[in-house]
């Protein structure tokens, strides 16, 4: 007998209309809208009936749920402000490149509790509000849709590996999941 399943899918908002390399974590942006309709396209087939839908209150988060829902009239998205990106603090709109190494590095030797640009969120509040979802969706029924952030993608991976915070930046999971581009977690069923 086969244990009931369940997918959390996460799928990146489109690119946004911004300069390349701008540090843009809680900066609200808009996304090119192109770019949102075709991530809408390809994933609105795939997801199965009844799925929940659940987005960052980000711009160019919201764009692509509603345009998933536009394709899908069956679904329909709620915000969640925790599925939103990481807030970098002062080095909001800022460009990474002109970030100083002194302050980038003093960020990440002590990756875990440092708030990110001075003032912004810590990697481990980050990982909490995250987890703080997961956690529900793990506990609840049925499949969802998170439509999401790079650094959101990259918590659940971890929280999928048991990991609840990562001790140094080198934890940190490396590489980019492209734009409009999902991944997929399964879970047992609950019951």
């Amino acid at each position: 007998m086969t244990t009931p399943r369940r997918t959390l899918w996460l799928q990146r908002h489109a690119p946004v209309v911004a300069a390349h390399g701008l540090c843009y974590g809680a900066t609200n942006l808009e996304a090119h809208a192109a770019d949102t309709l075709q991530a809408a396209e390809r994933i609105a087939h795939w997801l199965p009936q009844g799925i929940a839908l659940w987005s960052s209150p980000l711009r160019r988060c919201t764009a692509l749920a509603e345009a998933i829902v536009a394709l899908r009239p069956d679904l329909s998205v709620r915000q969640d402000l925790r599925l939103a990106e990481m807030n970098f603090g002062a080095w909001e709109g800022r460009p990474w490149s002109a970030i100083a190494r002194t302050e980038f590095d003093a960020w990440t030797a002590d990756f875990a509790g440092a708030p990110a640009g001075q003032h912004g969120e810590s990697v481990r509040a980050f990982m909490a509000r995250v987890a703080e979802a997961h956690d529900e969706w793990r506990s609840g029924e049925g499949d969802a849709l998170w439509v999401t952030h790079a650094g959101v993608l990259r918590a659940v991976t971890l929280l999928q590996r048991g990991i609840r915070c990562p001790a140094t930046a080198a934890d940190w999971p490396a590489g980019d999941l492209a734009f409009g581009g999902w991944l997929t977690f399964d879970h047992p069923a609950a019951g």
